[in-house]
């Protein structure tokens, strides 16, 4: 249900490129925000390589000039949080790619997040008559990274208790703010229609641009890969969680 905060965001995500990778849990927990726990796919814990385009975008209802559309790359895992009636399922985005420097400066310092500007670029092309390719790059020390997958053209619906509906399902944002203090923010769109993936593509420095820690894992084969059509969505001004800190004695 939508909180009574204001939208500080309001766009089009499409065309969005999931590749699932298992990871050692131990990995996530400097990234991991208070008042949280990973939340597990059947044991699992799961990391998310994330190709999509915004559009239309709106910040505070304005269409700023020159930031509308564009591309975004991410890594996110997935947490929960109990506010003490219920839980809330959320991502957590360990680094965020975009093409504009403005929108890593308003992302940075208003929401806490882990924004980079890159010179990126997309591509979507017909595979023959049944299928679609997807394709999202970002250029880093002058080599062109991608992220991309080989889509059937054919709609359904997430299943409930599917393993897409775990990646896709996540509707609440949180950031590590401190030890003991967390940013929360609601993402509010509907169900999203998914697609059949053949094939997919994934080249990229993972060292430069995530760390050593994630090379093991996000080197191999993911675990599955996922596409969504998309849908409007609106982000929801952020608040903030406490967990009060346990005092010796």
């Amino acid at each position: 249900m939508p909180t009574s905060k204001s939208r500080f965001l309001t766009a089009q995500w499409r065309n969005l490129v999931m590749l699932n990778y298992e990871v050692d849990p131990e990995i996530l927990k400097p990234y991991l925000p208070a008042a949280t726990e990973i939340d597990l796919w059947e044991g699992k814990a799961l990391v998310s390589m994330v190709g999509f385009m915004f559009k239309d975008t709106h910040v505070l209802g304005i269409k700023w000039p020159f930031h509308v559309n564009f591309e975004e790359v991410n890594l996110r895992f997935y947490v929960r949080h109990f506010d003490g009636k219920e839980w809330k399922r959320g991502a957590v985005f360990v680094s965020e790619i975009v093409p504009k420097s403005m929108i890593v400066l308003i992302a940075n310092n208003l929401y806490k997040e882990h924004y980079r500007a890159l010179p990126m670029r997309h591509s979507i092309t017909k595979d023959g008559p049944n299928h679609t390719q997807f394709l999202y790059e970002w250029k880093l020390k002058g080599v062109w990274n991608k992220l991309g997958a080989t889509v059937r053209n054919s709609l359904t619906p997430i299943a409930a208790g599917s393993p897409e509906e775990f990646i896709f399902e996540h509707y609440w944002g949180y950031n590590r703010l401190t030890d003991y203090k967390t940013m929360q923010y609601q993402v509010e769109h509907i169900a999203w229609q998914i697609a059949e993936v053949k094939d997919f593509v994934f080249e990229a420095d993972i060292k430069e641009l995530y760390g050593e820690a994630f090379v093991p894992y996000l080197s191999v084969k993911p675990v599955s890969a996922f596409w969504a059509n998309g849908s409007e969505v609106a982000v929801r001004i952020a608040d903030k969680l406490l967990l009060d800190p346990v005092l010796p004695g």
